[in-house]
Order: C-alpha cells, then sequence, then structure tokens
C-alpha cells in the first residue's frame, strides 16, 4: 500500500513537472517565419524570418518592376501573383547573396518562394527587409560563401543615425558618418587602384573609367598608353592637389588612360560635344565632359561623395558643393548638376561599383560612398 502510494506521488510528481515544461516551451515552432503580411505591420527594426514570393524588383517607393531588372534588389509578397505594390515588402540584398538570388542576376527567380531572414524597417521608404543575413529557397538552396569585402559592420547600422533625415540634415548627417576616413598617400593610391578596379575576368589588370578597357596592372605610369590617377572631383575645382584627403581619396580617385584623362583635363560634366577617338561613347568641347553610358552614374555619385565629404569644417579642407554650371576653374565647385541627377537615374549601381565601395570601406579609408548603398539619397538633398 505504501509502495503504491508512493508510485502514485511520484507519477503525479512527474506530471506535473511537464506540464510546466510544455509551458514554459516557445510555442509552436511551426510559425518560424512571418508572411509578407506580418512582415508590413510589424517594421520595427526586429530581426525576423520573412516567406513569401518574389514578384518583381523595387525601383521606388511604389514602383515594382517585372522584367529587364536594372540591378539586385527584389520586392516579396504572398501571393505569386501580386501587383498591388501596398502587399509587397521590399528585400535589399546584400553584396555576398546577389549573384546567387539578385534578380539582375537570376530573373528565373521571379515566381519562386524565398526565405528572407533580416531586419524589418523600410527600403526606398517602403516597408522592408534590410541587413539581411540569409536567404534559402523553398527547394533548401543554400547562402553562398560570403564574399570578403562584405562589410565588417553590417551597412544599415553605418548609416542608423541617417535614418529619417531628409535635405540639410540629412546631408549634414551623412557627413558627419563618412567624415575622418583615414586618409591614404598619392603613392599608395596607385595600390589601392589596383585592388579597388580590379578586373573581375583578369586579376592581373585593371578596367579604366572611361575607355572600359582592361589593362595590366604593371602598365601604370606616365607613358602615352600607360594608365594614371584620374580625380573625377577636378583637383583644381577647389586647388586641393594631391593633398591627402581630398586629393587621395579613393572614392573618386580613377584609373584612366593617360592621354584621355588629359584631355578630360578639370572639365566640368554635361551632355555633349565632339566624340573622344580613343575613348568611343565618351564626348567633350571646351567647356564639358561626358562619359560613357556605362559609367555616368558612377560619375554622378563619386560627385555626389565629394560634395558630402568635404564641407569645409577643418581648415585644410575645401568646402565642396555642386552647382548646375561648367567653367567653374578654381572655385570649389562642379558642375552640371541637373545633368549629374539625371545620370545617377539613367545609370543604376551594379555590382562593381558595390565592390569597389566595400573594398575601401574594409581595406583602405574605412568610409562608405552613401549615394552607392542608397542613391534615392541623391533626391533627398538635391531636389
Amino acid at each position: 500500500m505504501k509502495l503504491y502510494a508512493l508510485c502514485k506521488k511520484t507519477w503525479a510528481m512527474s506530471l506535473l513537472i511537464f506540464v510546466l515544461l510544455v509551458s514554459l516551451t516557445p510555442v509552436s515552432q511551426a510559425a518560424a517565419f512571418l508572411s509578407v503580411a506580418q512582415a508590413l505591420e510589424n517594421q520595427n527594426n526586429s530581426v525576423q524570418t520573412v516567406k513569401g514570393y518574389v514578384v518583381g524588383q523595387p525601383t521606388g517607393t511604389s514602383t515594382v518592376i517585372t522584367s529587364n531588372y536594372p540591378n539586385d534588389s527584389l520586392a516579396l509578397a504572398d501571393s505569386a501573383n501580386e501587383t498591388n505594390t501596398d502587399k509587397m515588402v521590399y528585400v535589399q540584398i546584400p553584396s555576398n547573396l546577389r549573384s546567387t538570388f539578385g534578380l539582375q542576376s537570376h530573373s528565373e527567380l521571379k515566381g519562386k518562394s524565398l526565405t528572407v531572414t533580416g531586419t524589418l524597417t523600410p527600403y526606398f521608404s517602403h516597408p522592408g527587409i534590410k541587413s539581411v543575413t540569409s536567404i534559402s529557397t523553398e527547394t533548401g538552396g543554400t547562402d553562398p560563401t560570403p564574399d570578403p569585402t562584405e562589410p565588417t559592420v553590417p551597412v544599415e547600422d553605418y548609416y542608423r543615425t541617417a535614418a529619417g533625415k531628409t535635405g540639410n540634415t540629412l546631408k549634414t548627417e551623412l557627413h558627419n558618418i563618412i567624415d575622418h576616413h583615414t586618409e591614404l598617400s598619392y603613392s599608395a593610391v596607385w595600390e589601392a587602384l589596383k585592388k579597388t578596379d580590379e578586373d573581375p575576368a583578369n586579376a592581373n589588370n585593371v578596367i579604366l573609367l572611361y575607355t572600359g578597357r582592361s589593362q595590366a596592372k604593371s602598365t601604370n605610369g606616365g607613358g602615352v598608353d600607360d594608365w594614371n590617377r584620374e580625380h573625377v572631383w577636378a583637383k583644381s575645382h577647389g586647388d586641393f592637389g594631391t593633398a591627402m584627403g581630398p586629393g587621395t581619396d579613393l572614392h573618386h580617385l580613377r584609373p584612366t588612360d593617360v592621354s584621355v584623362n588629359s584631355t578630360r583635363g578639370n572639365l566640368d560634366f554635361d551632355n555633349g560635344g565632339t566624340e573622344h577617338s580613343e575613348a568611343l561613347g565618351n564626348y567633350f568641347d571646351s567647356d564639358s565632359w561626358e562619359p560613357r553610358d556605362e559609367v555616368k552614374g558612377d560619375v554622378a555619385r563619386m560627385l555626389f561623395y565629394m560634395a558630402v565629404r568635404y564641407e569645409g569644417d577643418v581648415s585644410d579642407e575645401p568646402d565642396l558643393e555642386l552647382n548646375n554650371t561648367v567653367n567653374n576653374g578654381t572655385a570649389p565647385y562642379h558642375g552640371k548638376l541637373s545633368v549629374l541627377l539625371q545620370w545617377n537615374a539613367q545609370d543604376p549601381v551594379d555590382d562593381r561599383e558595390r565592390r569597389r565601395n566595400d573594398i575601401i570601406y574594409s581595406d583602405y579609408q574605412h568610409n562608405r560612398n552613401p549615394f552607392i548603398d542608397h542613391p534615392e539619397w541623391v533626391n533627398e538633398i538635391w531636389n
């Protein structure tokens, strides 16, 4: 009888412990991810996994395109046939995942189901997912090996204090974020450009900005067919020369053919002129230079960067500004702003530009070009 009572008591105690453990266990592991509708309702900067169908690529707050994708971002919805952008969440794809999950690279992903883990926060001023850490397909596709140039600090954390700002307030905050970068000597720029502008198809070469030519890294110098260091923001516009700081800032220094660089000189940027015989697709006249279509946006975003990075708040730095004129000479101005805005829209950010930004950030200057990470901020500042 005593043995029976003891067993009954032990069984009751075990049942109580089981009930307590069940009550403390997280509710249903089946809800391991959110629907797109739930993600839209919870834009609270929490890290979540969202499941949805790829329905296109966002290019604006209320615009999602479904073909001829200009870059590698995507929009998800709970239905593969959804066309209402209010029912979509926009996904910003980090550089290490673009080659596998970017729509420009893989248009066949449209209509496929993906699960995305990242921070629920607006992208393109629309409910979104940023700082993405993983993406997988319904069939169990895995994330690629991380790109060694992936930023050591998530991009959205880097710009955290700029969130929600516009106009001059945004410009000032971005300046504060990218200011005080690590400065290189002008001689160190040679080796840096060999890495930032390396030809992805030939590690022994660099890609020249205006010609697009792939040329041996070893041919840098001053000879007619060598490549040299082009100041996209002409160094005479503000008279900073090759001094450490604006004169050696990799975000606007690019390898170019020596003779083509000489022709460009310190010209402002504008449309029109005579086509350059050596750099086809580039045009120039007495007061302006028009680069080839493939790098128009690159040029514009480099100038936008310079106008934000250098505000004259340090005694030995110029206050660089964009204006809507040409023939700026030695004044700390560069034009033509209205044309640069067009070029920024015409030639969207591409993977080569993003990779270059990542390398400069991680390996050299430890600051970023905000207008490569957030091209939409251009119109928030210069509108």
